[in-house]
């Protein structure tokens, strides 16, 4: 996911994403120490997309406390 669309999504769908990603990392992180991840670079990408999400969220919560 790319930070362009990150932006486009309103507050509350940032956080719903993040929380969507959050809980997809938890079943890639199961299904890796079972041996059923067909490919682990998901979960490079999926903690980096939260990252993203969160470095969103904290750009536009600090943005509103300066003005």
């Amino acid at each position: 996911m790319k930070a362009s669309e990150i932006r486009e999504l309103s507050p509350e769908e940032r956080h719903h994403k993040m929380n969507e990603l959050t809980e997809a990392l938890f079943n890639l992180r199961f299904q890796h120490e079972i041996g059923q991840l067909e490919n682990p670079k998901r979960i490079q990408q999926t903690r980096r997309d939260i990252a993203r999400i969160r470095t969103i969220i904290r750009e536009t919560a600090s943005l509103k406390n300066e003005n």
